[in-house]
């Protein structure tokens, strides 16, 4: 025997699935600087922790590298390192933007890594 079936549609999990796909794609936009800025201060805090072996110039010259390779802004690349016989802080400040619909975003960004050595 056949039962006969509701002719309901299933949009609520249509409009479950977009509401996903909206959160992971705007998400990734937000969520793409901050995974670089980490990765920058990362950097940063290496440089300091291994100073003792390079020269301030190396260390703004290999950050710098890594801001463009990041595609971060050229403010990123403006270092400065500050240093005194047994220690040393890196810092830069700079400034993302995030498009979005109907907003556009600033987000203001300041890695910094000091170390003893």
């Amino acid at each position: 025997m056949v039962t006969p079936r509701r002719g309901g549609s299933s949009y609520g999990c249509l409009f479950t699935l977009l509401l996903l796909a909206a959160i992971g794609y705007f998400g990734a936009k937000v969520g793409e600087p901050y995974y670089h800025f980490y990765q920058y201060q990362d950097a940063m805090g290496a440089q300091a922790r291994f100073a003792a072996h390079s020269t301030d110039e190396e260390i703004r010259q290999r950050l710098s590298q890594l801001a463009d390779s990041l595609g971060l802004p050229p403010e990123a690349a403006l270092v400065t390192v500050d240093r005194t016989p047994h220690h040393i802080s890196v810092a830069a400040d700079y400034v993302e933007t995030v498009e979005l619909p109907l907003h556009v975003g600033r987000l203001n960004f300041s890695p910094r890594a000091e170390s003893d050595y």
